[in-house]
């Protein structure tokens, strides 16, 4: 007799950051075509989960100050449940992505949605987000920026830090 297993939906949130400038701006300023500075969440369980400079934070769907999301992608369904999805969040905030960790290029929202991505659905966020860095600093004016832009951590107001934030 085969137990049915509870199977949850998990979506992909995504916001454009410069609220359509980026794609307006980038010919002049990088001299390539850039359609958005993207930033993105989990939505599983009810919640919206994403990692900025004070660590892992979870609101309502749409909850912060960005609003409802650009676009919303469907990753699939997970059998995890949601205890051991926190479980599995709240180590994640002790380690790899306490908000000392946050780097803008190299380990921001967008890496920690591609790994909780592939944990709850073994599927990755879109290439176009996660090759987002590696587009701007290929160009002379992102080479320039870099040291300006490394400095910026970038936490959406409104949502409620899981597990201590910072940890400096």
């Amino acid at each position: 007799m085969e137990k049915n297993i509870p199977r949850y939906n998990v979506q992909l949130y995504i916001y454009d950051l410069s609220r359509g400038m980026a794609r307006n701006l980038s010919p002049i300023m990088l001299g390539k075509q850039l359609d958005g500075i993207w930033h993105t969440a989990i939505v599983a369980y009810g919640d919206e989960f994403f990692f900025g400079g004070e660590g892992i934070s979870s609101c309502s769907p749409g909850g912060t100050m960005l609003g409802p999301p650009d676009t919303i992608v469907e990753l699939g369904e997970t059998e995890v449940t949601e205890e051991i999805f926190m479980d599995y969040l709240s180590s994640l905030g002790e380690t790899t992505y306490r908000g000392d960790r946050y780097r803008l290029f190299e380990h921001n929202c967008n890496t920690f949605t591609n790994e909780v991505a592939q944990f709850l659905t073994g599927r990755t966020i879109p290439s176009y987000i996660t090759d987002l860095p590696s587009e701007v600093l290929s160009t002379p004016f992102g080479q320039i920026l870099r040291p300006i832009l490394d400095s910026i951590h970038i936490a959406p107001p409104g949502g409620n830090v899981i597990n201590g934030g910072r940890n400096l």
